[in-house]
């Protein structure tokens, strides 16, 4: 009790100062209408700046789930741009297809989406590859193309475990795909040389290619991994010049994206993938037949 009020004596006059702005503070307050307002204004402005703040700190704390659940959103609205696709493909009808259950639709889809998470990723290695969180449990299975939420190619996967996947990135030097300059349709071969992880290089593209710096670069619709109506882009031009035997054009890639910092992805499943490719590879061969002989080419 003594050290208490001992405590109170050394600090009484910042305490009666305190008490004395306490009352000139209220009876300023009150004294008019204006200054009720004004404090009021004042005082709704801090509050809103805290709560401002704390509603920004809990955003940042959930942006993970949040791209989440945007990655799946683009997996399913793919899945159904590419049901429309086809429908207006193939469909003399309209109707029919308008009375057609979700699995008979779901079946007529070529091309089947879904979204995944990045846990390890590389771009600092010659062979630099992305390990995702889903696996063959989820529906994941090797060569499916992979492509960011908006558009830009990744790789494609190379191989599946139960729960988890790995891609071989577009930043890998086995890593093969083609692309072409947006409004021109012929084509050059993609890949990377192991430098920089901010540009690949677009080889054996036609001497008569429509070609400027800055254009746009995007998947060539031939291949495997990634649907042709898809504009799958790869980057922009950043530069271009005729290959020592003068017949091509060399091309420089930027990438559209910086693929470090990316953290979401979208898997492309061709349901055609592995027909088309054994029949191309027994055409190759020599082994396709009909009927057990085999046909000349």
């Amino acid at each position: 009790m003594y050290k208490l009020i001992e405590f109170i004596r050394r600090i009484y006059v910042v305490l009666l100062f305190l008490l004395i702005e306490g009352v000139a503070l209220y009876a300023y307050a009150h004294s008019t209408y204006y200054t009720q307002a004004k404090i009021l204004a004042h005082t709704n402005s801090v509050i809103g700046g805290l709560q401002n703040s704390i509603f920004g700190v809990k955003h940042y704390f959930t942006l993970r789930s949040e791209n989440e659940l945007l990655a799946q959103r683009v997996a399913e609205l793919e899945t159904q741009v590419e049901f429309m696709r086809e429908q207006q493909a193939t469909s003399a009808d309209s109707l029919a297809y308008e009375q057609m259950d979700s699995l008979t639709a779901q079946g007529l889809v070529q091309y089947r989406h879904m979204a995944a998470r990045i846990i390890s990723n590389t771009t600092n290695r010659e062979r630099n590859f992305i390990t995702l969180n889903k696996g063959t449990m989820h529906g994941v299975i090797p060569n499916m193309g992979v492509i960011t939420p908006d558009g830009v190619m990744v790789g494609f996967v190379a191989a599946c475990s139960n729960r988890y996947s790995v891609v071989k990135s577009i930043l890998n030097t086995d890593f093969r795909s083609s692309g072409k300059i947006v409004g021109d349709d012929r084509i050059g071969s993609i890949s990377w040389s192991g430098k920089s992880p901010y540009r690949v290089e677009m080889n054996n593209l036609s001497i008569y290619a429509e070609i400027e710096v800055g254009d746009e670069v995007i998947s060539s619709g031939v291949s495997q991994y990634f649907p042709p109506d898809m504009k799958v882009r790869i980057g922009y031009v950043e530069s271009y010049q005729r290959n020592d035997s003068q017949t091509a054009n060399d091309v420089v890639i930027r990438l559209a994206t910086d693929l470090a910092k990316v953290s979401n992805v979208i898997l492309i499943e061709n349901y055609d993938y592995n027909e088309v490719t054994e029949l191309e590879n027994a055409v190759q061969n020599g082994t396709y037949s009909t009927g057990g002989a085999v046909t000349p080419y």
